[in-house]
């Protein structure tokens, strides 16, 4: 998520704003994974009173070929990040990349999904796959179409999803995550416009669709080596709470006093990270947060960026990437790691 960014609530097709879109996921089980079961939530989680912000150290990352545009994505264990520069704007394209330690200006290298003119490089495991999405178009409307990719190996893989819900025009579907067993996440949009999440298992081809009873939107964002799933989804009633799928079991991620709530990453410790807003309109602000069962959530702002922070993906070791909007306007791609 998000999109052009990721990450909104929905993920917006490619060259959109992603407030990804860019919440987003949910991870199920293995037990869970019939094919377009019904999974019905055992329990809502309104959710403890928001702690207070744990301390992190704050860095900001933007590729040199766009300082005024750039969103980090995701995160291994090895620190090696997944992100994307370009506002998605006609002739500002969506542009992909890895960043790798030490994170100098010299250490991006490009992702780009042959022949496309934009491309989003939205996750990572810790054995060289990515995956993400990609756009044959540019347009001064963004709206434009999205196929979903993985690599392996340095070659580009285009994932073609199912025909029943990926009616869309122009086509979106999109691939947000990955884990060590080579099993990804995502999501395609259908003519009326609503989200259908799936699982998508890379070296068997197969997709498995997840449906949350009394849900009309959902998006998959992210699995853990556990098969844990998080992401978003919108209700009958047209308010959108993320959630976290573990082992056929629903938890519903509701940030306490919040519109909207998205959860875009999780790691193997099921430490959720996402984005929630509160109030709405110009008057609208988004705060990143983390969430675990046994400390709840915790807001996360990077200092740059109160009330403009979006957390995307997290590692095992707890840091975080994401993205802000700083004082002049633009975005800015965002690592934060835990103070010990």
């Amino acid at each position: 998520m998000h999109l052009t960014g990721i990450r909104e609530r929905d993920r917006s097709p490619l060259g959109t704003s992603k407030a990804r879109q860019r919440g987003r996921a949910t991870r199920c089980g293995r037990a869970a994974l019939a094919a377009s079961a019904s999974l019905v939530a055992a329990a809502a989680l309104a959710g403890p009173a928001a702690a207070s912000q744990q301390a992190y150290t704050f860095h900001t990352h933007n590729n040199r070929r766009d300082l005024t545009f750039n969103q980090l994505l995701g995160i291994n264990n090895s620190g090696l990040i997944a992100g994307y520069f370009g506002s998605g704007a006609q002739g500002h394209p969506n542009k992909g990349y890895l960043l790798s330690p030490p994170y100098g200006p010299f250490n991006y290298v490009n992702e780009n999904f042959p022949g496309s003119v934009q491309t989003q490089v939205t996750g990572l495991n810790n054995r060289g796959v990515t995956v993400g999405f990609w756009s044959s178009m540019n347009n001064q409307n963004m709206v434009n179409d999205n196929f979903g990719f993985y690599t392996f190996g340095g070659r580009f893989h285009r994932v073609t999803f199912p025909s029943k819900t990926n009616d869309a025009t122009p086509p979106v579907a999109q691939l947000l995550g990955v884990n060590d067993q080579d099993i990804a996440v995502g999501f395609d949009t259908d003519a009326n416009g609503n989200s259908h999440g799936y699982i998508y298992r890379i070296f068997g081809g197969s997709f498995t669709e997840i449906k949350i009873q009394g849900s009309s939107s959902v998006t998959a964002a992210a699995i853990n080596d556990r098969d844990d799933i998080a992401g978003f989804e919108t209700g009958s009633n047209g308010v959108t709470d993320g959630y976290l799928l573990k082992a056929g079991h629903l938890t519903t991620l509701a940030y306490p006093g919040a519109t909207m709530t998205q959860a875009l990453g999780v790691n193997d410790n099921d430490e959720v990270v996402g984005v929630y807003t509160v109030g709405s309109g110009s008057s609208a602000q988004m705060h990143g947060f983390t969430w675990t069962s046994h400390k709840g959530f915790q807001t996360v702002d990077d200092p740059h960026g109160k009330g403009t922070t979006t957390i995307n993906g997290v590692n095992d070791a707890g840091d975080l990437v994401g993205f802000y909007v700083d004082s002049k306007g633009n975005t800015d791609g965002m690592l934060a790691t835990p103070r010990h």
